[in-house]
């Protein structure tokens, strides 16, 4: 096993002399069985280690096990603490924090929020010695107002959310604009390059879906995102800036959808009194309607070496797709277009796997290749969207029907379809049919609205690009287990569909 890396170290003699806890941690290398190793004075003449481990039963869970080490006396005890110290100290690598600003969302989920960080979190960054400032959220948008303009960024080493995707987009939000705001960059300039954030964003889930937490983490346990945190993890992500025209809109980093995940979402958002239940009841009724939306998308493709969304390589630990990504971000590809009419238009910047969708929308999406998967489902009956939706809860491939084409891009851009309503009957027949009030005008849209990680755009017109590499989150993504590294290669043409041949990617 070999060290390479740690966690800053408290001074031992302040430490020992007021019988606190004095942390440090050895991280053996990538390996199937990872151990982070804490070693504390826990009382005179005995100190402990508390191993940091996988749970064989959950594989992505984390866990503390603690063996105390009993000395003969205080000073031999000092003088194991001191040598552990030392090797530590003569590793090169010190990614841990030391201070952190948390904010927490009281109203999330099922409410949880600060009960979840008070008995599972905070001894967790308590034990290694890691100061927080806490700042529990009185309204909507509060954290992302609090970094945009009044948090004092220096102080700290990171930034942490404990709530569900929608906290988690507040302090995306915020972080990213008081950079850009910082540097002088026009967010509303939808070719900016942006400057990624210093700071790295963790996240404690305690929401309804925690959709990034479990498809970065691979679970949505509280403990194991804490301990991600303690130990200095660290992990590129790419960001979809949303613009329209000249005006900057939103930023996503899991799901851009329009069409269906776009109306189950406006659905939802008036029910929400009904807790983390409106998303199956809104999903019900979204599905019977089948609304079908008419409109033009324009996409620049990612060049050959970020693979393709069926390519059966998922993004993990050391995955060779980021790594190299950037060597092909400024190839220059020609845009290509593609009109009709469709079901759902969705963007999916990650898996976007949850407890619920275990693959996620896009099980290959990569997290930090400079590119975002592009869904389209076109027109088809009820019954085969319905199978087309039930393959993102078992091992069939959901791409794999004669309506859905799926590409890898960098960029893309979507205009509605304009129809013309020729008299009061066919805008009330309109209003019936699709639930949109039409102004009362000679030409009117029957559109639908974006569902940007969780949130409404009612801009059905806009344009997406993928900013590459711009947070980090403080996490660990899991390691390509065995047999997956290489298979059976799929050839992909350029319409998005597959022609199987032999050989190995």
């Amino acid at each position: 096993m070999r060290l390479c890396s740690m966690i800053t170290l408290q001074d031992v003699q302040n430490s020992c002399s007021w019988g606190g806890n004095w942390f440090a941690e050895i991280f053996v290398g990538k390996c199937e069985t990872l151990a982070h190793i804490l070693a504390s004075v826990a009382a005179p003449a005995r100190f402990r280690h508390s191993d940091v481990n996988r749970k064989k039963t959950r594989q992505h869970q984390w866990w503390c096990s603690d063996v105390t080490f009993h000395c003969a006396d205080q000073e031999l005890c000092e003088q194991w603490v001191r040598a552990t110290n030392e090797q530590l100290s003569s590793l090169s690598m010190s990614n841990r924090p030391k201070s952190l600003l948390v904010y927490i969302n009281p109203y999330g989920g099922k409410q949880r929020g600060e009960r979840i960080y008070e008995q599972k979190v905070a001894p967790v960054f308590r034990r290694a010695g890691i100061f927080t400032d806490v700042i529990v959220t009185e309204r909507a948008n509060h954290a992302r107002d609090h970094l945009k303009t009044e948090a004092n960024l220096d102080k700290y080493d990171g930034v942490v959310c404990v709530g569900g995707d929608g906290m988690f987009s507040e302090l995306l939000h915020g972080l990213v604009t008081r950079t850009q705001t910082d540097h002088d960059v026009d967010q509303n300039q939808s070719d900016a390059e942006l400057v990624p954030c210093s700071l790295r964003i963790g996240i404690i889930p305690a929401g309804s879906t925690d959709c990034v937490c479990f498809a970065t983490v691979g679970t949505n346990d509280p403990i194991t995102s804490a301990l991600h945190i303690v130990v200095g993890d660290s992990q590129p992500m790419d960001v979809c800036s949303v613009h329209q025209k000249d005006v900057f809109l939103r930023y996503s980093i899991s799901l851009l959808g329009y069409g269906f995940y776009g109306d189950l979402q406006a659905e939802s958002e008036r029910k929400r009194w009904l807790g983390p239940a409106r998303y199956d009841l809104s999903g019900i009724k979204t599905f019977l309607c089948h609304n079908l939306y008419e409109g033009s998308i324009s996409f620049l493709p990612a060049g050959d070496n970020v693979g393709h969304p069926r390519d059966k390589q998922p993004c993990r630990s050391g995955c060779r797709v980021c790594q190299h990504s950037k060597d092909e971000h400024n190839e220059i590809r020609g845009w290509k277009t593609v009109q009709g009419e469709f079901i759902a238009i969705n963007s999916a910047s990650m898996s976007c796997a949850c407890p619920r969708c275990p693959k996620g929308l896009s099980p290959f999406a990569h997290l930090a290749d400079g590119t975002t998967d592009l869904i389209l489902v076109r027109k088809c009956s009820r019954l085969d969207f319905f199978r087309h939706l039930l393959r993102h809860t078992n091992k069939q491939d959901q791409f794999d029907h004669s309506f859905v084409e799926v590409h890898r891009v960098r960029k893309f851009s979507f205009q509605p379809r304009r129809h013309e309503l020729a008299s009061p009957e066919e805008q009330s027949e309109h209003l019936k049919t699709t639930g949109f009030n039409p102004k009362i005008s000679a030409q009117t849209s029957a559109v639908s609205s974006w569902s940007c990680d969780g949130e409404i755009l009612h801009q059905a017109a806009i344009r997406v690009s993928v900013q590459h590499q711009l947070i980090r989150l403080s996490t660990l993504l899991p390691t390509i287990g065995p047999g997956t590294k290489q298979r059976d290669a799929k050839k992909i043409n350029n319409n998005g569909k597959r022609e199987d041949f032999p050989g190995k990617l």
